[in-house]
């Protein structure tokens, strides 16, 4: 049996779902799916425009249906929905009511399992209501933290005979896999909704998947090593940082000593008094190689950091400086190409009192910064990314990058960025 490309119009805005579901369409989609929060946001509009315009494909509604199930599958099929999905999470009770509703109006019912244990038991209380397709579902927000896993679609396979959907993190180079675990239906989004090319995405997958081949994607994918992390941090910026952090503020009141220098990587902290060099410098030894060195000296002068402590930090492999007080130099230090932020710039050094520690939660610009804590800086600011949410936010950041990339060539196509967020439709009135 050939494998089913379902693509998910996962965007708030109507024109933009039905201009990608164009391109989709011309690149091979099979079915189209009404994203959530496409439904959300336009309501069942939305289905009733996609079929108006794609009549010949099969229309999904990913209502997640998780309570008054007959009412929630009528208003989608009478909308133009041929399949309609309710949440495996859902009563049976509620799942009944949707394969019910679902035969009186000429659709079928997909069960989403997100979140779902899988056992033999429950898949088969579910497939007894009359469900007609099963889907495995790995949700945004635990692939932002860089889970995509198919070995729950192997496992639903060897227990079910009705066709399995997945979803979540796909694209040209990974499509094989879902379908060598099992898969009958592969789902996918981002991959092609955040596409410069959508068309071009969507080929290149339906490729992968006659040929059983892996076609290297144009994104990236979801990542959790650290040496991806470090890759992904020198493409995106603060701004999409800040934006994956919820509109998280940067360390505010720094200036960027080197221009034109990004710097990232893992925070190693120091607390000093103003103008006490001591522990700054113990702390270039100290700090392992691609570290950051933060130094929290109560945003106050003399300096604590000069042109000899960056040709040892240099030498040493240390990545930068961040330092919440003084720093002079900063002619030598620029020449160096040593990426280094502070909050004052003056001529007067202070002395090694030894004052302090090193490696202890500090204080910079009013935020806490832990050890271990990420770096990232540029000619916008310092953001600190919590270490226990380093791989989601990251991930998040590219997220932001690759929807802004999408949005960029829609305005070269000559849309503007009013047009393209329907900016007027969501002003608070």
């Amino acid at each position: 049996m050939n494998t089913t490309l379902q693509i998910a119009l996962d965007f708030i805005d109507l024109p933009r779902a039905l201009k990608l579901a164009k391109e989709a369409v011309s690149g091979g989609a099979d079915w189209l799916e009404a994203g959530t929060p496409l439904i959300k946001s336009i309501g069942m509009n939305s289905i009733r425009e996609i079929k108006k315009r794609f009549p010949g494909k099969i229309i999904v509604a990913d209502m997640k249906i998780a309570d008054t199930g007959r009412t929630e599958v009528e208003i989608a099929a009478k909308s133009g929905a041929d399949i309609v999905v309710v949440l495996g999470t859902a009563s049976i009770a509620t799942i009944k009511e949707c394969v019910e509703a679902a035969a009186n109006y000429g659709a079928k019912i997909m069960v989403d399992l997100m979140d779902l244990k899988l056992t033999g038991k429950k898949v088969a209380e579910v497939e007894r209501t009359g469900v007609d397709y099963l889907c495995v579902h790995t949700a945004i927000d635990e692939q932002m933290k860089g889970k995509t896993s198919f070995k729950n679609v192997k496992d639903l396979a060897s227990i079910t005979e009705l066709p399995v959907a997945v979803a979540g993190g796909i694209n040209s180079e990974n499509a094989v896999d879902a379908v060598n675990a099992g898969a009958d239906i592969v789902i996918v989004g981002g991959s092609v909704t955040k596409s410069a090319n959508a068309a071009k995405a969507v080929k290149e997958i339906r490729t992968a998947l006659a040929g059983k081949i892996k076609i290297k994607t144009e994104l990236y994918k979801r990542v959790n090593e650290k040496a991806d992390i470090l890759k992904i941090l020198s493409k995106v910026s603060t701004a999409n940082i800040s934006d994956a952090l919820h509109r998280q503020k940067a360390l505010e009141g720094l200036r960027a000593v080197t221009k034109g220098l990004k710097l990232t990587g893992p925070a190693f902290t120091v607390r000093t008094c103003p103008g006490d060099w001591a522990k700054p410098v113990e702390a270039i030894d100290a700090a392992e190689k691609g570290a950051v060195i933060v130094i929290d000296a109560g945003g106050a002068g003399p300096a604590v950091w000069g042109e000899l402590a960056t040709s040892s930090a240099l030498k040493r492999g240390i990545a930068g400086v961040v330092i919440d007080g003084a720093i002079r130099d900063v002619g030598e230090i620029a020449s160096m190409k040593f990426p280094a932020y502070a909050k004052l710039i003056t001529p007067a050094a202070g002395e090694p009192r030894g004052f302090g520690e090193t490696d202890v939660p500090v204080n910079v610009c009013g935020e806490r910064v832990y050890p271990g804590d990420w770096i990232a800086a540029d000619a916008d600011g310092v953001m600190v990314i919590p270490k226990a949410k380093l791989a989601e936010t990251v991930n998040r950041a590219m997220d932001v990058l690759e929807k802004e990339n999408r949005i960029r060539k829609e305005i070269n196509e000559g849309s503007s960025l009013g047009k393209v967020t329907e900016l007027l439709k969501w002003e608070k009135k």
